[in-house]
This record gives structure tokens, sequence and C-alpha cells, in this order.
């Protein structure tokens, strides 16, 4: 049946007449649930969270490959589901489920059965997740917790949206027998990723016709009718095309919650691969109008990709932000497949909110989500560093996870003022070290390098060693850089998460001396340092074995299933 009210934007109408949108109404030819070899269904996958690149504070899946982050909400009893993409056959993509796991404080988590199953010949593709409290879908008649997820159902010959319910509040799910409930004709391979939000009295959902650069908006009122509303197109960095699209409102410093319109572009990102860019805008309910013509990245660096918002968070507080914390120039080739059968982790959870900043305009802002549940004991404290340094020895940490912080204050205006800042991680076995600093003059650039690792970066091309951006220092004469390293992956932000970067690393050697210090600043500047061991969030959840099993009912059926997963791993 064709959609109602089909509205093209002028951009997109010649790239879009072949491809009308149409909804589904009638039940799809039933397909058997295939399950691989090896893989639990009624128990969650266990892992072992010791490898010596294996992050400690920040999610990855107990094995084998995972990408996107999927259909993350909060439900009313503050548990944070996030669900993600996830190949549980082999440390490549493929075979693509959807992974689970929750969290009470986002740093924790607690791995979960797999959500969403592959189905023969066909694959379960990124999407999101909605709290149905008013069962608007019908799913639902007795309570006001349903959780309906909404997914890109891949196929050889065709992307297609599905829905599925779950009554038990977002463990397991029943795909509806109506699916697909969007879809195009003629079929398309290129219409993915649904995001779909709450807007006063519907649903909307934002998808990407992928290499046609658009971002169609769509409307329900129970999330099984589907309208097209609008188009935005052909706005900001293409690449070769459009992924992922995010539709999120989120508080303004010092004004009106707004609008923001992510996009994921791959390939084709400024410094190679996969990046996200972002839209601050306006939306009423079917048509969102960016404020400007500026494309603006979520990252400086190189490691942070389809991230998405947790759905449940009132738009006046910091929404809640995870990426895919790698690139996909590379993501398949890290050595941790080979040798510790697990790759890619998510960004650290973040706390997003609106600015407008002096010289930039509109930046999204983003800083680590409350870091209070895993910091541990601090390694070295100094209100008056001045022109000085700081050498700290963390081999006894066991986490090798660090949170750092260097507040400068005082500094003269931005013509006259100069010195730099600089910090080191080094690993005293090898001499490797990841590294970083901000120069206080000229244009303000801060860098990152990762060039100094050895092995992995040096043999392969697309592992792009170091990044800047320039960073204007604030009218008030501060400039904040916080910053987290955990084992193979270092963020940093800047100014309260004007400018961030993400940048995984892979060392021969175990980083384990941090040396910051600073140099050739004006008389009178402030230095104020902090750096805080971080306890590991997995260590509490490993069994005598070291393992960590997740949600589990009967542990000896995860250590078996375990054990057949590392014996059949694929690399």
């Amino acid at each position: 049946m064709m959609l109602k009210n089909v509205v093209f934007l002028a951009a997109a109408v010649a790239a879009q007449t072949s491809m009308a949108p149409t909804n589904s109404t009638t039940a799809a030819v039933p397909t058997s649930t295939v399950f691989d070899e090896g893989v639990p269904t009624d128990q969650p996958i266990a892992g072992d969270y010791s490898g010596v690149w294996r992050p400690q504070v920040h999610f990855s899946p107990p094995t084998e490959f995972m990408n996107d982050p999927n259909g993350m909400f909060v439900d009313a009893n503050g548990t944070y589901h996030l669900y993600y993409q996830y190949n549980p056959t082999a440390t490549v993509a493929g075979n693509q489920h959807w992974g689970h796991a929750t969290s009470t404080d986002l740093y924790h988590w607690q791995n979960q059965k797999i959500a969403i199953f592959a189905t023969e010949n066909s694959q379960i593709f990124s999407g999101s997740a909605v709290i149905d409290v008013n069962n608007t879908s019908g799913f639902f008649p007795n309570q006001d917790n349903g959780v309906v997820a909404i997914y890109t159902l891949n196929t050889p010959y065709a992307q297609v949206q599905e829905i599925a319910w779950s009554i038990d509040g977002g463990y397991t799910f029943e795909k509806y027998s109506g699916n697909p409930v969007l879809e195009l004709s003629p079929n398309s391979t290129q219409f993915r990723d649904p995001k779909v939000v709450w807007y006063e009295d519907h649903w909307v959902m934002v998808i990407a016709y992928s290499q046609e650069f658009v971002i169609g908006v769509f409307t329900s009122p129970d999330l099984k009718e589907w309208t097209h509303a609008s188009n935005f197109s052909h706005h900001g960095l293409l690449g070769l095309q459009y992924e992922c699209p995010n539709l999120v409102q989120m508080p303004v410093e010092g004004g009106d919650p707004m609008w923001v319109l992510t996009i994921s572009i791959n390939p084709g990102a400024p410094l190679g691969g996969s990046i996200t860019e972002y839209f601050p805008g306006t939306f009423n309910g079917t048509h969102f109008t960016a404020v400007d013509a500026a494309a603006r990245l979520g990252d400086f660096s190189k490691d942070n990709y389809a991230g998405q918002f947790f759905y449940g968070i009132p738009p006046t507080e910091e929404q809640i932000y995870i990426g895919w914390a790698s690139n996909w120039e590379y993501s398949q080739v890290v050595p941790t497949g080979q040798s510790e059968g697990w790759r890619s982790a998510m960004t650290v959870p973040r706390r997003t909110k609106l600015a407008n900043v002096t010289r930039v305009g509109w930046n999204m802002m983003d800083q680590p989500y409350d870091l209070s549940p895993i910091l541990d004991s601090p390694l070295a404290t100094n209100d008056s560093l001045g022109n000085g340094s700081i050498f700290i020895d963390y081999s006894s940490l066991d986490s090798k996870a660090i949170y750092f912080q260097c507040n400068v204050s005082s500094i003269p205006n931005g013509t006259y003022s100069m010195g730099t800042l600089n910090f080191t991680f080094s690993s005293s076995q090898t001499q490797e070290s990841v590294s970083g600093g901000f120069f206080f003059g000229g244009d303000n650039p801060f860098w990152m390098n990762r060039g100094k690792v050895l092995g992995f970066g040096e043999t392969n091309p697309f592992f792009t060693d170091k990044f800047s951006v320039g960073n204007p220092i604030n009218a008030n004469g501060t400039f904040v850089l916080e910053g987290i390293i955990d084992r193979s992956i270092l963020e940093v932000f800047l100014d309260q998460g004007r400018a961030v970067g993400t940048m995984t690393f892979f060392p021969e050697g175990v980083l384990d001396t941090m040396v910051l210090k600073t140099a050739g600043l004006n008389e009178g500047v402030v230095v104020s340092v902090a750096v805080w061991g971080l306890k590991s969030a997995w260590a509490e959840y490993e069994n005598e074995e070291g393992i960590v099993m997740g949600n589990v009912t009967s542990a000896s059926n995860s250590t078996q299933a375990m054990r057949r997963n590392l014996g059949a791993r694929l690399y």
C-alpha cells in the first residue's frame, strides 16, 4: 500500500523518484530462526575480560565482533539498556544479531543473552528501541513499560524495517507478524538504521537512504503504519554514504532545548573511513531544519562512530550518548581479535548539551558521565603546578585505567598567551607511548599521537597516527583538559567537551607510567592537576576462573557455551 502524504524536498526529488516508500500491512512469509551452533539462546555468552588490551571501564562484547550501539533506552527503574550489532561467531562483521547489556550506572555492565537473533539468509542491522507507555502499538494492553525495537532486516535483495516487541522490559522479543512495517518499492539495499522518538502525539522515525545522501522523516500513530513526511538531503559532509541518523532534543546552555540531527558517514570521512557529524536545528514533528549549513564533526580523531542517545531522558536534562570506538577502515583487523578473541569497544558514556560558543557557534558539548562508581584513589594532585611536571608510576594499578584533569586559569589575552601543556603515557618495558598536548599561542592547537606504538600501527596504512584540532582559549582566560585512558583507548575532552578526541591503540608493552608537564607559560598562569586511578568495572563480575558469566541461570551451561565459542572462533 502506498504511503499517504508523501512529500519530497526539492533537492531529493530526482534521487528519490525511483524509491517511493511503501508500507506493508501483510504478514511476511514466515522464516525459520536459525541459531548458530555454539551460540546459546537462553544464556548470555561468557567472556574473558583480563586481556592486556581489554578496556576495564568501557563496554566491550564478551567475545567476537561488535559494532554500532543500537536500541539504547533507560527504563522507569533507572536501568540502562544497551543493544549492539553483534556477530557471535567470528571476530569480523557478518551474521549480525542484537547483543544486549544492562547497567544502572553506565559503567558496570551485565551481559544479557542475545536479544534479537538473525534469521536464515538475513541479518539484524542497526535500529532503535522505544517504551510504548501508552500502548499505541496494541502489543501491551495491561502494561505501560512495553518495549518496541525497530531495526533494519538486511537480506541479499533488500533492506526493510521490522519491529519486535517485548513484554518483559526489553530482555526477550517477539517479532511482529506483520513485518516489514516499512519498505521501498522497488526494493533497495541501501535503506537502513531507523531511529524512532516520540513527538507530542505521534512517533517519528529518521532513516537513511544511504547512497542517496537523504535522511527520510516518517511518522506513525502506532509504530506499525508509517507515513513519509519529509527529507533532509545533501547536508554537510557527504562521504560516500549516510548511516545511523539520530534525532534528539537536548538542553542548551542558557536557553531552551533544541533539536539535533546526527548523521554518520562511512566511508569518506575527512581523516578516512567513518565519522559522525551533527546539525543543531528545529523540528516541528514532520520537518527538521538546520540552523545553518555548517558541518560539525562529533570527534576530531578517528575512533567514534554511529553513536546513539538513550531514549527516555527528558529534553531538559543532559542527554546521554555512547558511540562505537572504532573505524571501519581497520575495525576488522585490529589485533585484539587474534590474541584475545574480541573486537571493538564503546566510548565511555557522555552527558551532552548544546552551547553557543564564541568563535565556534553552536557546539555539542560532551563530557564523561558521572565517574564516581569507578573512581579509585587519587594518584597525584597539584593545585599550583605552574611551569612544572608530574610523574606517575601506575604499574601497580590493576585496571591500568586512569582519569586525569588539568585546569588552567589566568591565561592572558590570546594574542600574548604562550607555553605548552603535554602528557605522555608510556610503557616502562618497551618505551612505547601515546601522547597529547596543547599550545597556548597562535590558533591554540591540541594534538594527539599514537605513532609511537609498535606493531599494528606500523603495518596498517589506514591507522592514522596523529590528530589535532584548534581550540580557542575561553574569553575568561581558562582552559580545561579531561582525559580517560583505558589500556587500549584514549578519550580527551577539551573545555567541558567543546572538542572531543577518541583514539584506540594496541601497544606491545603495557602502558604503566604517565608524565604531565607544562613549560613556557606566561607569568601568573595557574595550573591545577588531578589524576585518579579507575577501578575495573569488569573485575567485580569475574568468577574463580576469571570469566565474566553475565546474567546466567546456569553457570555450567554458559561455561560450556564459551568453550565451544572459543574452540570454533574464526579470525
